[in-house]
Order: structure tokens, then sequence, then C-alpha cells
């Protein structure tokens, strides 16, 4: 069951959004080989979660932007996000203890910004499997 804030009560909002920004770090380093320097998780309402990674592109990345090339930026990581989207998703489902619905990933090369967003199934809150559901 979920709080005001989409994170599961016996874990806490803050504990939970903690393993999350440290899981898409952990994540970041073994699916590219590098990860960000900074990161931070918040819900936003009860169905979506948002993880934002400061410092996250690779060193060739760099170099494409100052060629002025951050469009193949994009379109790359966009590419590795889709050949890796099982493994965030399933560990996002794992420590939410929530179905992710929905899972995007983007980047601003210039601003060397990740985003990760998951946007989670309805929970029913009547716990019959009928009743209403929170979105």
């Amino acid at each position: 069951m979920a709080d005001t804030q989409g994170a599961p009560r016996e874990l806490g909002g803050s504990n939970i959004l903690n393993a999350v920004s440290n899981a898409m770090v952990s994540l970041h380093k073994e699916q590219f080989g590098r990860g960000p320097t900074r990161a931070r998780s918040n819900f936003a309402g009860s169905d979506t979660l948002v993880c934002l990674l400061e410092d996250a592109l690779l060193p060739a990345e760099h170099a494409m932007v100052r060629m002025g090339d951050k469009q193949r930026v994009i379109e790359s990581r966009m590419y590795l996000q889709t050949a890796t989207t099982t493994e965030f998703v399933e560990t996002i489902e794992e420590l939410v203890h929530r179905t992710v619905r929905a899972f995007a990933s983007a980047v601003d090369p210039e601003a060397n910004v990740v985003w990760e967003i998951f946007t989670f199934e309805a929970i029913d809150v009547s716990g019959d499997g009928h009743g209403p559901v929170t979105t």
C-alpha cells in the first residue's frame, strides 16, 4: 500500500528514494561504464517516479557535445536506454513494490543531465481487486 507520496509505507519515503537514487547510479555504472556523480529521486504524485542524474555523460559524449553533435548524444542515449529497459524496470519494481506501466529516459547533453521516469500501474485501494484505484 502506498502513502500520499507513493512510497511503500514499510520502507518510508526518504529511504526508498535514496535506494532508488543509489540503484540508478549503480545501473548507469554497470550498463554504460560510468555513473552520474549526483542523483536524486522524487515521486510526482502517487503514480510517477522521477530520477534526476547529473554529471552522467560519458567522456566520448562530452566530445560529441563539444563538436556540436548533441543530437547524436540524445539518439545514442535513447538507443542504449531502450536496450537496457528491462534492467531499469525490474530494479524499480523490486525497490518500490509496484508494477511499472511505462518507462522513459531523457538526456540534455548541454546540461549533462539525465532523467529516468517511471509510471506505475494504479493501486487498488479496496484491497479486493475490484475497488477503486488511485492514480
